[in-house]
């Protein structure tokens, strides 16, 4: 009996029309990855792996909101394992500094003027767009400095336009990375 005979696999709506989806075998081999990975308890995947993982877009593939929305529970279930790992070898103290950490770099980036806040890219590449970044830094400042509601859910859901000489995308998608991390912190 093979592995994907053995457990049964997720089942996702499908794309329909042209409307183009995630590859089925890709995101069936993720998730039987991470099914294994997490009641195995082994270290072999984490939250962070869950959130960068990418699969191919194809037709007749899965919906992706589907994926997505069932790969932020998986991501939630491997951050609070580490959380409760993190703490029961390091404390709560120390778990609670290192978040802390975490936000006040955060929020040192995005204390920073309106339209300075990430690198640009050149005149000639595209970039995030400045207004709407700006706009999610400030909704996120506010979580972070007087806890103003703010969900994991909401921060992977943001999607920047493109504007030439607009915030490299590099760094924003840093940033949001880090808030994520953040907020599955302290839930």
């Amino acid at each position: 009996m093979t592995t994907s005979e053995a457990a049964p696999r997720a089942s996702f709506p499908e794309a329909h029309g042209r409307e183009k989806g995630y590859d089925k075998h890709a995101v069936d081999e993720f998730m039987d990855r991470a099914r294994a990975a997490f009641e195995a308890g082994s270290g072999d995947l984490s939250s962070t792996d869950v959130r960068h993982v990418a699969f191919p877009l194809v037709r007749h593939g899965y919906a992706i909101a589907s994926v997505d929305a069932a790969l932020g529970r998986i991501e939630d279930a491997f951050a609070a394992r580490e959380r409760a790992d993190a703490m029961s070898r390091a404390g709560a103290r120390a778990w609670v500094g290192h978040t802390r950490e975490t936000a006040q770099t955060v929020l040192d980036r995005l204390s920073r003027p309106r339209r300075q806040r990430f690198d640009r890219v050149s005149a000639l590449r595209y970039g995030y767009r400045i207004d709407e970044v700006d706009l999610v830094s400030d909704k996120i400042s506010r979580y972070l400095e007087t806890g103003d509601s703010l969900t994991a859910e909401q921060v992977r859901a943001v999607a920047f336009r493109m504007q030439r000489g607009g915030y490299h995308e590099v760094q924003v998608d840093a940033v949001l990375d880090a808030v994520v991390e953040v907020i599955l912190a302290v839930r």
